[in-house]
């Protein structure tokens, strides 16, 4: 089992919130998405560790960006 965590910028309501939730969760060997809107924070476990690669796609993917 691995987490990792991230923040992301951007997020302005629940909607923003379910979007990035549901594009992260798409990553294979993901199980869970734990997501803070008032922070940005991003909690993710997986299996295995994530490239952070994969991550920033799933992000963009969503409409947002990682904060670097």
């Amino acid at each position: 089992m691995s987490t990792s965590t991230v923040t992301v910028t951007g997020m302005t309501c629940g909607h923003c919130v379910s979007s990035v939730r549901e594009q992260i969760g798409n990553i294979d060997g993901v199980t869970a998405v734990d997501v803070d809107l008032t922070s940005g924070r991003v909690t993710i476990n997986s299996h295995e560790p994530l490239e952070r690669s994969a991550i920033q796609n799933a992000v963009e993917e969503a409409g947002y960006q990682l904060a670097e």
